[in-house]
């Protein structure tokens, strides 16, 4: 059968995916990017804000009316939580809970009669993720999570802690470095508990996937704050481990900070964000920020605002306030309306675009070693990313070949709209 994936939502769910399309070519079947050449659809869904439930029901539209004889499966996080609604939607033929999801592709092969022809099956690396255009693979290490902040829908949606044994990891892992991946992130929903169901640390399981794997980049998912030990940074002496982290902070005001029940308070985070840099050179640390949570009055805005100055970020995901039903947050008084939290939205922004070029600017005249992932700007330049995570840009020259190599690179200038650094490769 031709297969059609589309997933929405985090890099988990990104993970979750690359898995099930290796399941699938193990058993026969083939991977198609053509919507309407499918037999079979798989929409991964999500529901963590509004705007990603309305943009998973898009996609599950979509899918029935470009190719309506196809089957649909739908599963993901908008699926779990109303599975029977899900059901109801047109075109669906099979739901896949968040529990289920390990075992999405021997449900769907037993429910919807799929033949499997591993006979068929492609040579190793044919169908790799670089033959579909990817330099970078996420790997699901965890599922679930034991904390329940007040708008995060998503606990509802995946249930309890589940940890993937640490051998287990570095197999896939290894597989994808065989196929000639480059780099693989770590990612899961409460990535910081690792573990905790199998007697085992997230540190434990970087420190063995950096010793039983000779994969040449790793890196970390989003993680918790309040999930890393002081013993954390020394991990970053291992040049393999990339100096970046993405760190959750959703608000710089601790009065919502509570009303959010996290579980670190400003002053905490800085600490830690402080401690980081002064251990790890050039280390790039990103974050997630609520906007217009409810009880955000004027004077925890500004305290919000000038903590993320004061901070400095090197790139801002930011998220206006959406109210998800069955979290605490949903029945919150003091709403913040639509026009502030726009306004709002705006001002962070811009802080963030003046804190990206800042970041860029403090790494101009470094070296770093950069890997390549294709060409950009009609073919007129190759694009990657450094340890940690900048985007850089250097021109191609006629007949090279630099597409999922690691090459050393200069920064030398900030591009136009100032997200990427130009470089000279060395």
């Amino acid at each position: 059968m031709h297969i059609y994936m589309k997933t929405l939502g985090c890099r988990l769910n990104e993970a979750e995916l690359e898995s099930w399309s290796r399941e699938f070519q193990e058993h026969g079947h083939q991977l198609t990017q053509v919507l309407e050449q499918a037999d079979l659809v798989v929409v991964n869904s999500c529901a963590v804000t509004a705007e990603a439930v309305r943009k998973s029901r898009k996609a599950m539209h979509r899918a029935h009316n470009h190719n309506p004889e196809a089957k649909l499966v739908v599963s993901g996080c908008y699926a779990s939580l109303d599975p029977a609604t899900t059901a109801q939607e047109m075109g669906v033929d099979l739901v896949i809970s968040n529990q289920d999801k390990d075992r999405l592709v021997e449900i769907v092969s037993a429910e919807l009669k799929l033949k499997s022809m591993p006979q068929l099956a492609t040579e190793p690396g044919v169908n790799s993720l670089l033959a579909r255009g990817r330099q970078r693979a996420f790997v699901k290490v965890q599922d679930g999570c034991r904390y329940n902040c007040t708008f995060c829908v998503v606990t509802l949606a995946r249930g309890d802690e589940r940890s993937r044994p640490i051998a287990e990891v570095v197999e896939e892992i290894n597989q994808l470095h065989a196929e000639g991946i480059q780099e693989t992130v770590l990612t899961g929903v409460h990535i910081g508990g690792y573990g905790s169901d199998l007697g085992s640390t997230l540190t434990e399981l970087i420190q063995q996937v950096l010793e039983q794997t000779n994969i040449p980049r790793l890196r970390l998912g989003a993680v918790e704050p309040w999930d890393l030990p002081p013993q954390f940074w020394s991990l970053y002496e291992n040049p393999r481990f990339m100096p970046h982290l993405h760190l959750p902070l959703q608000s710089g005001s601790d009065n919502i900070l509570r009303r959010m029940a996290r579980r670190c308070k400003k002053g905490e985070f800085a600490h830690l964000v402080a401690d980081a840099r002064a251990k790890i050179p050039n280390f790039n640390i990103t974050t997630d920020v609520i906007v217009g949570f409810p009880g955000e009055g004027e004077p925890e805005w500004q305290e919000s605002l000038e903590f993320i100055r004061e901070t400095g970020f090197g790139h801002l995901h930011i998220f206006a306030f959406s109210p998800r039903t069955g979290t605490l947050a949903a029945e919150m008084p003091q709403r913040v309306d639509r026009e502030t939290m726009r306004k709002r939205s705006q001002e962070l922004h811009e802080l963030g675009q003046q804190m990206k070029r800042d970041t860029l600017q403090q790494n101009l005249g470094q070296t770093y070693p950069v890997l390549i992932e294709g060409k950009e700007q009609n073919g007129e330049v190759w694009a990657g990313y450094t340890p940690n995570f900048l985007r850089v840009a250097v021109p191609c020259v006629a007949g090279d070949t630099l597409d999922n190599q690691i090459v050393e690179v200069t920064l030398e200038s900030i591009n136009n709209d100032g997200t990427t650094l130009m470089g000279r490769i060395i």
